[in-house]
């Protein structure tokens, strides 16, 4: 059942939405005259009427019980904010020019995540086209974008959106998105979107007033949870998968990424998630191409990748915030919060081995077991990052890993991301080292609203025992600061680092070995004391051998097991990588002594 309004030409247009506590609910049609037009309501709960002398751009709202007018939970479009008229979209009206657009295999993506309002000083879709042959000159293929869900205001990361299908206005809107779509599938570039089905913001969130798309079961971190299983939760899954569909087929995305699915509560025999699976999958036979579902999940449980067949949701990957943790701990040296857990090279190795760290293990932070195990997964299922939105966000004052850790860190933290057997994803502007921060903001119009966000974020950094005041998250100049700085990609050693990340892609692509995404496939090993992980990966006759490096000082071991013939193709230290030059052979043919720079990594090939 499509919900909101679906314009079918010729000015008629069908308005459907899901109401069964109503006891009437009528459509009103406001531009270019206005108008009020009763629904008929069926037994599902749902009220339909097509109307005619409709055109696209009319603005429109429900009367409910002839009390109080709302926009339209599934509005596809709020040109003037959250809490004024939803306008009809015709969606048949933008020419597409991507019939030939192939999607790329989940084993090649290099995806990179950004932020509208914040990769561009425009801060709008239009803006994001000029920059995409920069991303594909560097060997990303495929951008992952942050919610673009209408969000009050003009400065949100995205997850207080309010309207599931509205495309924010300020960023461009549907046209916007669309062209954005089309002009990255031309030039071969794959496009994920961000999705919230956890939770909806807090202001302009008038879905109560239509049904209980809320339950009081459960509670998450935002309040009472999304009603997936509770009474009338028929209407409020439909909406859901509808959403998930619409982006599909109206915009053409190639691929979502499911926000915190652990805050997603159904305890019913067939779980929403799995439900998405199962229709993307039925949406991918009937148009003959495959799209990608990937969840972002705290609970280390295989279950979300699984197939059906085996019990799982069959969704097609997860993010893996492990590799994250393990990363930033050994990078940083931070042992606060969930920190805590991590820092340590045997975590590494067990997530490069299994794609978790902890699958039944003891979490201190948690003080409880978690995880299970993962390594018959293939490893191409688990995204993985040593950056995004959350982690620097997440700060206090948004530092990026560019000003936690030393540049030699930041080049070996480059190596371990894309030397890995998961698919790798960079955080806007870590490829060249940027250093403006990421703070949360926000521009919400209710003072009461901002006051509870000042004081929430006080109190969560206070319980981190961190010293200040976080950024005033309502400051339009907070939002400033976090603006790339695009200048800085030619200059000194952000091109350096610029140009080590174009070369580690490019080898991912060019060996045979690193092409190979396989836990099967490696061996893993780590030696704590002298804080080093090695990784022998092979794909038949191709070999790589790569030697991390976490100790920040200098390091003699003679504990890497070496046979055959070696030679050195990536070393972080020479001269080329603003290093201080070599102190290992450019080859090797057997077990012998290596001394390892403090924080740096060394790629060989087998010959």
């Amino acid at each position: 059942m499509r919900v909101g309004a679906n314009y079918l030409g010729d000015g008629r247009c069908e308005f459907i939405v899901w109401a069964p506590l109503r006891q009437q609910v009528s459509v009103q049609i406001l531009t270019p005259e206005e108008r009020l037009l009763p629904m008929e309501k069926d037994d599902q709960g749902y009220w339909r009427l097509t109307a005619t002398d409709v055109s696209p751009g009319s603005r429109y709202q429900f009367q409910l019980d002839g009390e109080i007018t709302r926009p339209d939970p599934a509005s596809h479009y709020q040109p003037d904010d959250v809490h004024k008229a939803s306008a009809v979209v015709d969606h048949q009206g933008f020419t597409w020019t991507d019939s030939n657009w192939k999607v790329i295999p989940l084993d090649d993506l290099i995806i990179y995540e950004l932020h509208v309002g914040t990769f561009t000083p425009e801060g709008t879709f239009e803006a994001i086209i000029d920059r995409v042959p920069d991303l594909l000159e560097m060997g990303v293929n495929t951008i992952e974008i942050m919610p673009v869900a209408q969000f009050p205001g003009s400065r949100n990361w995205g997850y207080d959106g309010v309207y599931p299908y509205g495309v924010q206005a300020s960023y461009g809107g549907p046209e916007g998105l669309k062209r954005l779509v089309d002009a990255c599938h031309q030039r071969g570039m794959m496009v994920v979107l961000d999705v919230v089905y956890n939770h909806l913001g807090p202001e302009g969130n008038y879905t109560s007033d239509f049904g209980p798309y809320f339950t009081g079961k459960y509670n998450t971190p935002w309040g009472r949870a999304i009603n997936f299983d509770d009474a009338y939760s028929p209407g409020v899954r439909n909406f859901f998968i509808e959403n998930v569909l619409y982006w599909f087929s109206d915009y053409h995305i190639d691929g979502l990424r499911l926000d915190a699915v652990h805050a997603i509560y159904d305890f019913g025999a067939k779980h929403i998630l799995e439900e998405i699976a199962d229709e993307t999958r039925a949406l991918s036979e009937q148009l003959g191409r495959p799209f990608y579902l990937i969840a972002e999940s705290d609970l280390n449980d295989v279950r979300v990748i699984k197939p059906k067949e085996v019990g799982g949701y069959g969704l097609d990957g997860q993010w893996s915030d492990d590799f994250h943790h393990c990363v930033h701990t050994l990078l940083t040296g931070e042992t606060t919060g969930y920190y805590l857990d991590f820092g340590k090279c045997e975590l590494l190795e067990r997530t490069l081995r299994e794609g978790f760290a902890y699958s039944w293990h003891y979490s201190a932070n948690r003080q409880r077991y978690h995880g299970n195990f993962a390594g018959d997964r293939p490893a191409s299922q688990f995204v993985v990052c040593i950056q995004n939105h959350d982690q620097v966000g997440n700060r206090m004052l948004g530092e990026r890993i560019s000003q936690l850790a030393s540049f030699e860190a930041l080049k070996l933290g480059a190596a371990t991301l894309l030397l890995s057997p998961f698919v790798p994803m960079l955080f806007m502007g870590e490829e060249y080292g940027e250093e403006s921060p990421f703070a949360y903001f926000i521009s919400h119009s209710d003072p009461g609203l901002v006051e509870a966000v000042r004081k929430g974020r006080k109190e969560e950094f206070e319980a981190f025992h961190a010293e200040g005041d976080p950024p005033d998250a309502q400051s339009p100049e907070t939002f400033k600061e976090c603006v790339l700085k695009w200048h800085l990609r030619g200059e000194g050693k952000h091109k350096v680092l610029l140009d080590l990340y174009k070369e580690l892609i490019q080898l991912r692509r060019e060996i045979p070995a690193l092409k190979n995404l396989s836990f099967q496939d490696q061996e893993v090993q780590s030696w704590e004391t002298e804080k080093i992980v090695s990784i022998r990966r092979w794909s038949q006759d191709s070999q790589v051998l790569c030697i991390l490096n976490f100790n920040q000082e200098t390091v003699t071991t003679d504990a890497v097991s070496i046979e055959g013939n070696w030679q050195k193709r990536l070393d972080s230290t020479d001269n080329q990588w603003m290093g201080n030059g070599s102190s290992l052979p450019d080859t090797l043919t057997s077990s012998q002594t290596l001394t390892l720079a403090p924080e740096s990594f060394v790629l060989y090939e087998s010959k």
